[in-house]
Order: C-alpha cells, then structure tokens, then sequence
C-alpha cells in the first residue's frame, strides 16, 4: 500500500505518520482523522497531505484501502517482524526501486576501489559488503575502524560505501567528512533518509523500519534490507 517511490518523498513528519500507521494498522482503522492527528501531535491538514501524497483523495477513502490490506493480512497473518520485511520487499519490487539504484550502479561500475566502512554491527555489515563484492568480481576493501588514517589516502576514483542504521555515528561521520576531502563519491544506507550521514553522502538508500532497541539498548533493528542492497547492487553491476 506504500510503495518506494511514495516513501522516498516523505519529510520527517511523514516517516513519523507511517511509522505509527505501520505499528497500529489494526487500531486506525477505528480512529478519526481528528484523533489521529491528536495523537501524532500534528494538524488534520498535516493528516490530509499525507493521505493525498500517498495518492488517496482524503482520510475516508486512506482508511478504506486500510481495511482492505488488513482483510489481506488475515487471510494469512505474517509475524510482526515478518510483516516488516513483506512491506519492504513489496516496495523493493518496482520500478521506483531500481531507478534508485542506478546512479550507485553506475558509480560502483567506473570504480577502481570500493571501501565499505561502519562500526559495531555496521561494521560487520562492511566486511561482508566487501567479500561479497568480491566474489562477484570487485576489488572491495571492508573497514570496521573509523580511525582509519584516512590522511595518507592516496587512492583515486574511489567509492565509498557507509552503514550505519541511525545515521549518527559521530567518529563514522568524521570519517566520511574525511573521505570527502580526498574526493571519494560516498554512497550510504541507513534507516532514516534525514539522519546526517544520509545528508553527507553523494547518494542514500533509506529502508524506513522501526529501530528496535534491545538489552539495554543495543541496536535490535532488523539489517536484511541492507543485505539485500548490497547483493543486489553487486549482481548489477
């Protein structure tokens, strides 16, 4: 029902209404739109443009296509960390998905490195993003330390791709500012297309879950859409 193109279009406000559509479908259904913007802590106008970017003439017929994809999910009810991934890969198939990948695509092709960097998680993501890379054909580097001396980089025609879920990673921030100095092309994903390392780059894929934090906060957030990425920018190119 939210397609990847539509999604790409959000402002923060928006990410924030389809986050709390996502999380409590079975509850809006029920709602009004004055209750829901009460609740969301926004205008009904707010409420109407999102309906109307999302291709809905106004809440009433939003709500009506709302009790169709809940009358889907119960023919055959997902789990709920199913359900996310379902949404994400339905987005992924389409047209809107590809276009997106293709100035990354077209970057990567004429690279002579690729450097993927993150930390903690992201980093592990890094170092897979690499061997994965290549053993499909392209040279590839995996860092899992911002401290990198960057300074001594003398390497051109350089891609850099970043992970970090949050987007905010201070010493991964430094570093990519350090990147850009040497004149690399960075190409990040991460949840939220507002974060500052989103900002930074040359080109963002933002996957738009909700980030799960667990055990005293460590970051549970699901990473298969950022695998999915990486293979999938491997294989076109």
């Amino acid at each position: 029902m939210f397609s990847y193109e539509e999604i790409q279009k959000y402002n923060e406000t928006d990410i924030r209404i389809y986050r709390y559509i996502i999380s409590y479908i079975d509850k809006i259904q029920y709602m009004t739109i004055r209750e829901l913007a009460k609740e969301l802590q926004v205008s009904t106008s707010t409420i109407l443009r999102f309906c109307n970017k999302n291709n809905f003439d106004g809440y009433s017929e939003f709500k009506e296509a709302l009790k169709k994809e809940i009358t889907l999910q119960a023919a055959c009810p997902p789990m709920e960390d199913l359900q996310e991934l379902s949404d994400f890969f339905t987005r992924a198939n389409s047209s809107a998905f590809e276009e997106k990948l293709l100035f990354a695509i077209d970057v990567l092709r004429k690279a002579d490195l690729i450097i993927f960097i993150g930390i903690g998680s992201s980093g592990t993501l890094a170092k897979y993003g690499a061997r994965y890379f290549s053993n499909m054909g392209h040279f590839a580097v995996g860092l899992e330390d911002a401290l990198y001396p960057i300074d001594s980089f003398r390497w051109k025609n350089t891609v850099v791709i970043a992970f970090s879920e949050s987007g905010e990673t201070e010493r991964l921030i430094e570093a990519i500012n350090q990147f850009k100095k040497k004149k690399c092309c960075v190409l990040s994903i991460t949840n939220s297309p507002l974060s500052t390392l989103a900002k930074l780059s040359d080109w963002n894929f933002s996957y738009n879950l909700n980030t799960k934090r667990i055990n005293g906060g460590y970051n549970g957030t699901t990473q298969v859409p950022v695998i999915f990425v990486i293979e999938t920018l491997a294989k076109r190119i």
